[in-house]
Order: structure tokens, then C-alpha cells, then sequence
């Protein structure tokens, strides 16, 4: 003969307000009722509050019973099957949870309440309950489940009690964040501007080149800003390499264990973690790629000034040979690679020239010119000047 399963279905809401209600440990019922009630609980229940300053744990099994925390519930607990309930006039302690006005205690092992929270709003602007807190349950640990009418982690009720506090003290407009979340912020903040640093540091490094170019292209002379700018090159690229530096540091640098979220089912439980943790891992790997790109495109300015000859006059064949008459002109005003390519093109523009070879590092020119006729020294001078630069030829 088999036995009879039991087909009572469980009571999953509060039978009062009729809201969503958390499983909550035996433990705490014995440990937070009075004690006419509290004998019958006394058991060697499963603990749900870590003793090594991990903080609580999320109670995945059934216990038979529920913590009600809405406002304005006399209820505090029921039964999960039958009509058993617990309010709070039967309890040791105050349900600060369920209450609108007075103490209203949040965090029982370590004494926060929504008054001390608005004490602390009123000296100095801002709180630290919640660091505190995490600080605290590492030496000597919580004692939730026997101080909490909840019976899990405080964390989430105390972050909730620091906008009632800020929002019944109208302070609305001061920082009430705890310094571990402004320091957070500070530090991408830096890595922010380490990035941008980074990438104006290496547009000015390059500016001697580029910026030459890009005012020939309008008509401008920008010999005399190269000039200045190629002066300040070295400095640029070492201040790149310091932001560079700053920019690795702060995207790779050690992160922080602590959460704030905490793994309760009061607080959301594992999905709460779960998307913080997906959120941190989504914006880390953001980061490290924009590093990354960061750092291509400062590697790329940086090069530029040594490359862009290669772009600009690649595609010339023309060479100098012993049939041409050859003339060795010193140039002034050249700054990198690109000044190079444009001098040969504006020596080219002379009537007469048939080749040239730059030599930036020599920072001189020969010119190929027709064997049958005078060098047209005049008309190259001429063509140099209108593109920037000046020329000259050496002593005989």
C-alpha cells in the first residue's frame, strides 16, 4: 500500500496583502520571535549566513515559511501550508522594512537605520553605510539570519533606505553615493581622459607634417608653423607615451571584488549579480577595444611624418640620370618625409626640369635638367617659394 502524496498547494503570497513574499530560514523565526512562539523553531536548520565575511547566501530550498517586508503588512511571516501567521507585535525586534516613520533599522548587525543614515546626510552631504557595511563583513561577518527579520543580506534594504532618507531630507540635488561608486566613476573618468590625451598628444606630434599640408592645399605657407612644431615633436610623443601608459594602467589595472549587489533573494538574488557581472564584462571589453584602437591611431600619427612621402610620391618613376644635366639645391623648410614629395613636385613644375631626387635627411634636391639648355635656376627658386619653402644653390 502506498502512501498518499499531499496535493496542498503552496501559499507563495502573503495571505494579508496578497504580495510576493521570500522564503526565509527557520532560524531566523526562532531567533526573532518572542519566545512563546519561538520554541517550536528551535532546530539545527541549515545556515544561509556565510561566518567568513562573504555575506549571505540565497536559500534555494523550501522552508515552509515566508517574510512578508510590505509596507503597511502586519504580516511579518506565514506558513507556506496551513494559516499560520506571525506579525509584528510578536517579533523582538522592530521590521524597519514595514515601517514609514521613526528608526526603521536596515542593517541590524552593524546598526544603520534610515535616522542614523539622515544624521549622517545632515553633517556631511553624503554616506558611507554602504562600504562600511561591506568592510565590516569580512572581520568579524553578518549575523543576518538571527538579527534580520529578513533573515538575508541587508545591502539591498540599506541602499533603498538612503534615497527614503535623501528624499525626506529634500536632498536631492547632494551626493549621497558611497565613495567606493565616486571613486569608480573618478577612475574612468581618468581613463577617459588618459585616451583623448593620448590621441591629441599624437595629432600634435605629427602636426609638423600634416599641417603643412593641409594649408598648401588652401594656398597657405606653413613653413614657419612646421618649423615650430617640429622643435616641440620629441616632447609631444613623450607626453603620448606618458597618456599611453596612464590608459594602459587604467584599463588593465586590478579590479575590485566587492559588488553592489548582494546574492540574496531579497536583493534579486543570483539574476541581480549575474547582470551586474554581464554589465562590468560588456564594459570592459568596450574598453580594452577602444584602447586598442586608441593606440593604433596614435602609432599612426606618430609614424606618419616618417610614411608619408611613401603616399603622397609613391607612384613617381622618374629618376635622374647621366644624360641630364645635374644641380645640387640645398632646401630650407622641410620638416619630414611629406615636405619631400611636395618639394620634387613644385621643382617639377619648372620649365626645363625633367627629374628630381629629395634627399630630406641631406635636406637638398638634384635636379635633372635638359643637357641642351641652361639650368633654369631662376623659374625651380621661384617654384620652391611658391610652395613654402626656399632653395638655394651651393658654392661652386
Amino acid at each position: 500500500m502506498t502512501n498518499p502524496v499531499s496535493t496542498t498547494k503552496k501559499q507563495l503570497l502573503c495571505p494579508v496583502c496578497h504580495e510576493k513574499a521570500k522564503r526565509v530560514s527557520t532560524v531566523t523565526l526562532g531567533a526573532l520571535l518572542n519566545d512563546e512562539f519561538a520554541q517550536q523553531f528551535k532546530t539545527d536548520d541549515q545556515s544561509y549566513c556565510a561566518s567568513k565575511g562573504e555575506g549571505c547566501v540565497s536559500i534555494q530550498g523550501d522552508t515552509g515559511w515566508r517574510f512578508c517586508d510590505s509596507v503597511d503588512c502586519d504580516v511579518v511571516y506565514f506558513a507556506e501550508q496551513g494559516d499560520t501567521v506571525f506579525t509584528k507585535s510578536q517579533l523582538k525586534v522592530s521590521v524597519g522594512v514595514k515601517e514609514t516613520k521613526g528608526e526603521r533599522p536596515l542593517c541590524y548587525c552593524f546598526k544603520h537605520s534610515v535616522s542614523s543614515i539622515k544624521d549622517e546626510l545632515r553633517r556631511s552631504g553624503s554616506t558611507e553605510a554602504l562600504p562600511e557595511i561591506r568592510a565590516k563583513m569580512k572581520d568579524p561577518g553578518c549575523r543576518c539570519e538571527t538579527e534580520n527579520p529578513s533573515g538575508s543580506c541587508c545591502l539591498g534594504n540599506v541602499g533603498k533606505g538612503i534615497k527614503i532618507a535623501q528624499a525626506e531630507l529634500d536632498m536631492s540635488g547632494l551626493e549621497t553615493e558611497p565613495s567606493e561608486l565616486t571613486a569608480r566613476r573618478s577612475r574612468h573618468k581618468g581613463e577617459t581622459i588618459a585616451k583623448v590625451g593620448t590621441l591629441v598628444s599624437a595629432i600634435l606630434a605629427s602636426a609638423c607634417c600634416w599641417l603643412p599640408l593641409m594649408l598648401l592645399a588652401v594656398g597657405v605657407s606653413g613653413v614657419g608653423i612646421a618649423s615650430t612644431l617640429e622643435e616641440y615633436r620629441p616632447y609631444f610623443m613623450v607626453i603620448t607615451i606618458g597618456f599611453l601608459g596612464a590608459a594602459f594602467y587604467f584599463t588593465y589595472r586590478p579590479k575590485s571584488s566587492d559588488s553592489d549587489c548582494c546574492v540574496t533573494e531579497a536583493s534579486g538574488g543570483d539574476a541581480c549579480c549575474d547582470t551586474a557581472a554581464r554589465s562590468t564584462l560588456s564594459m570592459l571589453t568596450v574598453n580594452k577595444v577602444m584602447l586598442w584602437i586608441v593606440t593604433a591611431a596614435a602609432i599612426a600619427f606618430l609614424f606618419f611624418p616618417s610614411c608619408v612621402g611613401v603616399f603622397v610620391n609613391g607612384s613617381d618613376t622618374t629618376t635622374v640620370t647621366e644624360q641630364m644635366t645635374q644641380t645640387v639645391i640645398k632646401i630650407e623648410g622641410m620638416t619630414c618625409e611629406g615636405c619631400s614629395a611636395l618639394v620634387a613636385d613644385a621643382i617639377k613644375s619648372a620649365p626645363g626640369v625633367l627629374a628630381v631626387k629629395v634627399d630630406y635627411q641631406k635636406g637638398e634636391a638634384i635636379v635633372g635638367s635638359e643637357s641642351c639648355c641652361p639650368f633654369p635656376q631662376a623659374d625651380v627658386l621661384e617654384s620652391l617659394q611658391k610652395a613654402g619653402y626656399s632653395g638655394s644653390l651651393p658654392p661652386e
